[in-house]
């Protein structure tokens, strides 16, 4: 299946219930998404990154995930600065960057790093099978979680097909070139991945209709929210408060 490394673990986290962790995790994105203050995100920031140091990831794998989401901040950070406008500037050498736009930039990177550790702390330590469950026991409409657990299968169908004719290709001497033969036997491997995925998802849906498969879907391990789960939940929704109060106050920043 789709590697889920942050969800193996015995922490706090890893042991909350997933309804209660969605709740957390959505409240205090919504509130770090709307800010507009650079000190209210650097508080966010601190505190996702404390979640996140407490939810014990592996190292090298955060440090990839986190270098993944802020190569689209460097170009943030490249473009911004430059192009904001605005009537106070920085001379740095022979270029003349916005202030402005410096901290739009940092806002940004702050918003966006901070929602990053929270889905990290939070929701990654959860297996897609459990959230896509608990969001349906939290009331969302039910299409919408199989379409998530549903998707969350196919991926891992589509990928196992295109393995296979890759396999398939390389063992009949396919060797790739800058070569129009390269594009079109790639051409015709995407489609036949679609094409296969396809049929294996109509045999997979026939299998489940005989099995009698009534629209719902029963998890095989189905906790209940402890006290712990509820102490759990009051603490993230108190972070929520107080980021949405210190919203409200009027800072320099």
């Amino acid at each position: 299946m789709i590697d889920e490394p942050f969800s193996a673990g015995s922490t706090l986290f890893h042991k909350r219930d997933p309804k209660v962790k969605l709740i957390g995790a959505a409240t205090i994105s919504i509130v770090l998404a709307l800010c507009s203050s650079i000190l209210v995100a650097g508080i966010g920031f601190i505190i996702t990154a404390i979640l996140l140091f407490l939810s014990k990831p592996a190292p090298r794998l955060l440090f990839k995930r986190l270098l993944q989401v802020n190569i689209f901040t460097l170009f943030i950070w490249i473009t911004l600065p430059l192009t904001y406008g605005g009537d106070e500037t920085v001379h740095f050498f022979f270029l003349n960057p916005s202030l402005e736009g410096i901290r739009i930039a940092v806002l940004i990177s702050l918003k966006s790093n901070g929602i990053l550790f929270c889905f990290l702390a939070l929701l990654a330590t959860s297996s897609t099978a459990n959230l896509g469950h608990g969001m349906e026991k939290l009331g969302v409409p039910r299409k919408l979680s199989f379409l998530l657990l549903f998707s969350y299968r196919q991926l891992f169908v589509i990928h196992q097909e295109y393995q296979r004719l890759q396999r398939a290709a390389k063992l009949r001497g396919f060797t790739p070139k800058n070569s129009l033969h390269t594009y079109r036997t790639f051409s015709h491997l995407f489609g036949m991945t679609l094409v296969k995925s396809w049929k294996r998802a109509e045999r997979v849906h026939q299998a489940m209709i005989l099995r009698g498969f009534n629209g719902s879907l029963i998890p095989l391990n189905q906790p209940q929210p402890s006290r712990a789960d509820y102490f759990f939940l009051f603490a993230m929704l108190l972070i929520s408060l107080l980021l949405a109060g210190l919203s409200f106050i009027s800072f320099p920043l």
